[in-house]
């Protein structure tokens, strides 16, 4: 029966995103879902918000005749807003949305004449509230009325530097204002407005973020980096009802602004729903079900109702045979279950473990703080810079981590919570990946909550041994490194997008009941589409010993800088040695000093008794200097790393001596221009022996 309410609930969802969508891509909708102002109106499947005059300047034109879409009025201003109001705060609550835009643009002038002000998209408490003043794009003006509020995403073609416009191309976020808050020169970054193009604009505001951003492309894909972003509680803006649609203006200018197609949805930083799906094609930062509540008239208007029941009565018949087939298949299905003796989100009385195919489940915070006793400290396994993790135990699922985010991170810096659950959730199922099993979001509290491996961490167990029962044979570390390069190989290549994890470290790698590795901890996760090729520079984050020299200099990542932390793990597994032990001594330089000597094999962990294959042995010794490579060029993949790992392919070939890597730095003039990292006969071997340079980023 589970089954069937679970069959019957997405047919449901179905209707509800079906009907509830916001699109302009037939005329029949747009005419009945558009309410249109000033110089608006429909143009070739289109919306054009504004007219083609001319050079001549636009006629004076009172208020009281603006808000009639006479194309014989023209009044320079023309604006397009949804019929209905959307629900942007929930009144019971107050918890506000957050929302996902998605709508297509082109900015055409006229022959010899200059561009117009531009135009805006638009979420505005009042639909009537416009200003003709040039520059305003028919944004509300300085007279505001206090109980009204709007925020605004402006694509400006004018330059009016009392407005404080950065240039007459650029793209700014407005709140209750016309002078943008936060703005960026578009044409700088291969956006121009100007072109006469049609560009595509994905606009989305996260509010547990409390960050907006917004990204534009001339062709379908969305670039992997927004051109816009800004913090910004809108909280205090939205009303429980607001407007939503597009404004433009041509003040002194002439230029038609086209809207071509338009997709639109709120949803909720703390959904009802008890599941969190990954549907294809939205673009939002953590794909919740969308909003239940309507987004359309809230009075309720009898036409809409009865074009409900003319499609409910439409789809009854339907719907009776959906649910006769799903009976059907429930009994089959129940059937099956128990002669497997699989039940599903628990232990099997073999021991395999099956996750809960909707997704992970969203739980209270009650049920978690019962789990983990209060968040009791004896519950307390592990401990980093942005989360606590706790054991806990819930109904169904047994032992499991909690994962609890720490306010103070996620308020000051980057929420990693955020960039841990649109990492994972939905997408990462693989058996050397920590599994989700499910999320909470309630009462200021992110909690993360993952299968429990009662093993713990690769690094407690690799250094923190005390006794003989916990200690790694040779056929277990082999096994855990094959298992890591397995994870890492889906991660780069097999995965729908390319993801560098960019914290491959022993203290990320758990272990299970038979010491078989898994990745976990996506905090600093960067995800790529695989045909993307730009990477941009960011402060490199992660742990001193596993950083790749390149990625410290350059800030970017890729995935050869995730195969060198992978290689200070195969050493780290090979040595037992931590990447920088307590005196100072870099591993990566300690087993080079061996292979230099030709006693590779004497780098092998004291603690194995020399007990362990030889001829395997020196293949890890090797794999791992060959990841550890200083040019990131001659690192192999991982995939690649893992079949010499195996013995199925060739060893690699090193150079007798740790050779040098320069990077083109900024230095005073009278040097040469190089930074050497590594290598024989470096000059300060003190200096040069860090594969990462000394500086703040500890080590655990």
């Amino acid at each position: 029966m589970q089954f069937c309410t679970s069959l019957l609930f997405w047919f449901h969802l179905f209707l509800f995103f079906t009907f509830n969508f916001l699109s302009l891509s037939n005329p029949s909708l747009q005419a009945k879902n558009v309410t249109l102002y000033g110089d608006a109106h429909l143009r070739n499947n289109a919306i054009s918000l504004t007219q083609d005059h001319g050079c001549s300047p636009p006629p004076s034109s009172s208020s009281s005749s603006f808000f009639f879409s006479d194309p014989s009025s023209y009044s320079g201003v023309g604006r397009a807003l949804y019929l209905y109001p959307v629900r942007f705060l929930d009144s019971t609550t107050s918890i506000p949305a957050s929302f996902s835009c998605r709508f297509s643009f082109s900015i055409i002038k006229s022959p010899l004449c200059s561009f117009g002000d531009g135009m805006a998209f638009l979420i505005t408490s009042n639909a009537e509230s416009f200003s003709l003043s040039n520059g305003y794009m028919g944004l509300p003006g300085p007279a505001l009325n206090p109980q009204d509020s709007f925020v605004a995403v402006e694509f400006d073609t004018s330059f009016d530097p009392f407005l404080s416009d950065i240039n007459g191309d650029h793209i700014g976020i407005d709140v209750n204002t016309v002078v943008s808050f936060a703005s960026v020169d578009a044409l700088s970054n291969g956006i121009d407005l100007k072109s006469g193009k049609q560009m595509i604009a994905w606009i989305e505001y996260s509010d547990i973020a409390k960050l907006i951003q917004v990204w534009v492309s001339d062709s379908q894909n969305r670039p992997p980096n927004p051109i816009l972003e800004a913090r910004v509680d809108l909280s205090e803006n939205f009303k429980e009802f607001m407007h939503v649609g597009f404004t433009a203006s041509n003040g002194q200018g002439s230029a038609v602004h086209l809207i071509d197609h338009w997709r639109f949805k709120t949803y909720w930083s703390a959904p009802a729903a008890t599941n969190v799906q990954a549907s294809e094609g939205e673009d939002c930062f953590l794909c919740y079900l969308e909003d239940s509540s309507e987004n359309g008239d809230p009075t309720n208007l009898d036409e809409k109702t009865n074009k409900m029941k003319e499609i409910a009565l439409g789809l009854g018949g339907l719907a009776a045979f959906i649910l006769s087939i799903a009976l059907i298949l429930a009994i089959i299905f129940l059937f099956v279950i128990r002669k497997k003796r699989v039940v599903f989100g628990r232990r099997t009385k073999e021991g395999q473990f099956f996750i809960h195919k909707g997704g992970p489940t969203r739980f209270s915070i009650v049920e978690i703080k019962a789990a983990t006793m209060g968040f009791h400290r004896n519950r307390i396994i592990g401990e980093g810079a942005s989360a606590t993790v706790y054991k806990g135990s819930l109904p169904d699922l047994g032992a499991v981590a909690v994962k609890r985010f720490n306010k103070t991170e996620i308020e000051c810096c980057r929420n990693p919570f955020i960039t841990e659950f649109a990492t994972i959730v939905g997408c990462l199922k693989h058996n050397n990946l920590v599994q989700l099993q499910g999320w909470c979001c309630e009462e200021s509290e992110l909690v993360l909550v993952y299968e429990y491996l009662p093993n713990g961490s690769l690094a407690k167990i690799l250094h923190n041994n005390t006794s003989s029962s916990n200690f790694l044979s040779w056929k277990q570390r082999m096994n855990i490194a094959l298992g890591v390069a397995s994870a890492l190989s889906y991660l780069h290549e097999e995965s729908e997008r390319q993801i560098i994890h960019r914290d491959v470290k022993t203290c990320n790698i758990m272990l299970d009941e038979e010491f078989n590795a898994k990745l976990g901890d996506f905090g600093l996760a960067e995800v790529y589409e695989h045909s993307s090729s730009t990477r941009e520079a960011t402060i490199p984050a992660g742990t001193m010993g596993y950083l790749a020299p390149e990625y410290v200099y350059s800030g970017v990542p890729s995935v050869k800088t995730d195969v060198y932390s992978f290689g200070v793990v195969v050493l780290e597994v090979a040595t037992g040695k931590r990447p920088v032990d307590d005196d100072g001594t870099v591993l990566v330089d300690w087993v080079w000093g061996f292979w230099e000597q030709g006693k590779l094999i004497e780098a092998a962990d004291s603690k194995l008794k020399g007990k362990f294959n030889g001829a395997e042995m020196q293949r890890m010794l090797l794999v791992g200097l060959c990841c550890v490579h200083p040019n990131h060029e001659e690192r192999p993949t991982i995939k690649e790393a893992a079949k010499i790992l195996k013995g199925e392919a060739p060893l690699p070939v090193l150079p007798s001596r740790k050779p040098k890597v320069g990077f083109q730095y900024i230095l005073p003039e009278d040097s040469d221009g190089r930074l050497n990292l590594g290598g024989d006969h470096s000059p300060n071997t003190d200096d040069v022996s860090w594969m990462t340079p000394r500086s703040h980023f500890g080590w655990d």
